[in-house]
């Protein structure tokens, strides 16, 4: 986390070093203009917007950053998109902008300043704000660009804040005539590193847009290298953080990357190599006059200084004041106000009482138990059943907020007291407002009755052939046949392996069938260590045939009691949807960490069976989910191919897999990787498929 941190700290040092280069030169140049003009008493009204221009830099930032909190997920998406694209914008005409003005710059400066002396305060106010305050806004707007592509803003922040420190240890050193910088080459070599990180941001932005439902294309991939590049190592983050490229980008992404490069560097060179070099900025006298030695010209004649009719506080105090309260107001109108939610009765007499139609978009809703039983309650579209949002477990007397997001329809509550039937209340009709409300359509049992029946079919048959493999290998042992034993032991133990799902109904027999000798007093000597890993342990530990004959016996017996057992047991039509993550989740934390591993080196094996049962499950799921959530089986589907392409190349042809600490870093890396990918994607199915009493 610490490595990611600085990598994606970089884009930010360049753009805090390069902004406040560009704003600390400026300030410089005002600065020695007016002490060469020996006009020292307007100093403070340069500072002063210096001052304003930060307050406005961090009000603006502030305002992003709170704005985005308060949307949607959806919403965030095309929200932060939409920024990374301006941003682009406003990085690329900076870049030329200062190629092009770099050479002038002092005499621009100068000039404004002469003109200013002539005039008010407020005049040399306003030239110091708006000379520093673009580069601020652009700092800001890029600074949270770069956190929201990142993830997380600590890196960003100490990359901005030790570029902007070291900018104004340079522009004092060129005050000072200490230092002596080719500005020239300095802005044209920041400006190529520059535009290519903009390449980056734009294609990040523009991934952004998509999984807003903004662009088209969100599962066009031009580039999938999840399989084969694992996206936690060190050289894939600092590729991501510095650069914005990831493992995996759509053909708009790539093509926007390539398109932005092709054209914007091709421009940038092309007017590098036709300015002619002008030394003038590069000189010290220009870049930063030197304070204590007045030219020779006469200094431009300095107005008398009106006589101070208010204290010298007041006009900083207001120009750090007033941006703060702008961006607090804008930041407290722009966000969700839960002192107007409604309070909605839930009851069976008077579910939805108080429920009037709400304003589009995230609303809060204080749920108040009217009744005298505890009672769940949804807010529900009344003509599909889709279920918005949701509150469960409702005591008597008590009030729980419910968070949603409305847009354009019809809306209603539902009331479901314990033991009670379920109340609808009166529908309101929403106008307005667009999309961004997402619904799911509540699963009842009766819709998992199919999957439930097709799946208890598939252990069935699973148990069956386990069985008689079970029988085999026992009679291996008896045998004395202990090569053969192995291989048939790992045949069998796949075929457990593979019913996952089933794990949560087997009882005690997962116990007895797979149980690991963790935990155990003995450890792999202990009395009650049994089932696949005991013999494993015997057939990988040199142990006799004889030694082994009972244990295998007693693995037998077991799993023919589980299979007379099975067809009885309760298998709770949630376990379906739950197993979905929890059989890679614990393959996660014990196959692929070699925990099980008790001396047959097979985990990677034993992955791939888990691999397939999920398979299995997801096929049994797969019509509820495509009415659910279409966009999400064409990525699992991805992942689960990506993950088998890495496992099948661990698996030799003489039907031998390499154990997992085997691995070189970086393939294990890569599996882990692929792994957690698809945990994540399969994720949303628990609550997708979750079982509502609204349905």
């Amino acid at each position: 986390m610490e490595g990611r941190m600085w990598d994606d700290a970089f884009p930010s040092f360049l753009i805090g070093l390069r902004e406040g280069l560009e704003a600390g030169l400026i300030v410089s140049i005002l600065v020695a203009t007016l002490v060469k003009a020996d006009a020292r008493s307007r100093l403070p009204q340069v500072w002063t917007g210096v001052l304003a221009a930060i307050a406005l830099a961090a009000g603006f930032g502030a305002v992003l950053t709170f704005t985005a909190a308060s949307l949607s997920a959806t919403a965030q998406e095309a929200f932060g998109g939409t920024l990374s694209v301006i941003a682009v914008a406003f990085v690329t005409a900076m870049v030329f902008w200062m190629r092009r003005s770099a050479r002038s710059l002092s005499g621009e400066i100068k000039g404004k300043v002469t003109g200013a002396l002539a005039m008010g305060s407020g005049v040399l106010v306003l030239t110091s704000f708006l000379a520093v305050g673009r580069e601020g806004l652009e700092t800001a707007l890029f600074l949270w660009t770069t956190a929201q592509a990142a993830g997380e803003s600590a890196g960003p922040m100490v990359g901005a804040g030790v570029g902007l420190v070291l900018a104004a240890v340079l522009c004092w050193g060129l005050y000072r005539r200490v230092l002596r910088i080719n500005l020239t080459k300095f802005f044209t070599a920041t400006g190529a590193v520059l535009i290519v990180i903009a390449a980056g941001v734009l294609g990040y932005g523009l991934r952004d847009l998509q999984e807003g439902g903004v662009l088209p294309g969100s599962t066009a991939y031009a580039v999938d290298l999840g399989g084969s590049v694992d996206a936690g190592s060190w050289y894939s983050t600092l590729i991501q953080g510095v650069l914005n490229l990831t493992p995996t980008m759509t053909w708009l992404q790539v093509i926007a990357y390539v398109g932005y490069l092709a054209v914007v560097m091709t421009l940038f060179v092309r007017g590098v190599r036709a300015t002619v070099p002008k030394p003038a900025l590069d000189r010290p006298e220009e870049a930063a006059p030197d304070p204590d030695k007045p030219r020779n010209a006469a200094p431009a004649p300095t107005p008398p200084v009106p006589p101070r009719r208010r204290p010298a506080w007041v006009v900083p105090v207001a120009v750090v004041t007033v941006p703060a309260l702008l961006a607090g107001l804008a930041v407290a109108f722009g966000r969700p106000k839960p002192a107007s939610a409604q309070t909605v009765a839930v009851s069976e007499k008077e579910c939805g009482a108080g429920f009037t139609a709400p304003k589009p978009g995230r609303q809060t809703f204080q749920m108040r138990n009217t009744g005298d039983k505890t009672s769940e309650v949804y807010l529900i579209d009344p003509a599909t059943n889709a279920v918005y949002g949701e509150v469960e477990g409702l005591a008597p007397g008590t009030t729980r907020a419910l968070v949603a997001t409305v847009a354009g329809g019809t809306y209603a509550w539902r009331c479901v007291p314990s033991g009670g039937a379920a109340v609808t209340s009166k529908a309101v009709r929403v106008s307005g407002g667009g999309g961004g409300a997402q619904a799911v359509v509540p699963v009842s049992e009766k819709d998992l009755a199919g999957p439930l029946k097709q799946y208890r079919g598939y252990v069935d048959q699973g148990l069956a052939t386990l069985v008689a493999q079970t029988r085999v290998l026992a009679g291996d042992i008896r045998g004395d046949h202990l090569d053969k034993a192995r291989t048939d032991w790992l045949t069998a133990h796949l075929t457990y392996s593979s019913l996952g799902a089933a794990y949560g109904t087997f009882e005690d027999f997962d116990k007895k069938i797979n149980g690991r000798a963790d935990g155990l007093p003995g450890g792999v000597h202990d009395k009650d260590f049994a089932g696949f890993h005991r013999v494993e342990y015997g057939l990988w530990h040199g142990e006799s045939a004889a030694s082994l004959k009972a244990p295998a016996q007693q693995l037998t017996t077991a799993v023919a009691g589980l299979q007379k057992a099975f067809p009885t047991q309760d298998f709770d039509p949630s376990d379906l949807p739950l197993r979905a993550h929890e059989i890679l989740e614990n393959t996660l934390q014990f196959e692929l960490t070699g925990d099980t591993d008790e001396g047959s080196g097979t985990n990677l094996a034993t992955a791939d069976a888990n691999l397939a049962g999920t398979r299995e499950l997801l096929t049994v799921l797969r019509p509820l989910l495509t009415t659910r959530a279409p966009k999400l089986l064409p990525t699992v589907d991805a992942d689960v191919s990506r993950l088998q392409n890495l496992l099948d190349a661990a698996h030799h042809g003489n039907g031998g897999w390499t154990p997992v600490d085997q691995l070189d870093a970086t393939t294990r890396a890569r599996i882990d990787g692929a792994t957690g990918r698809l945990l994540e994607d399969l994720s949303p199915i628990p609550d997708l498929l979750e079982i509502r009493k609204a349905a």
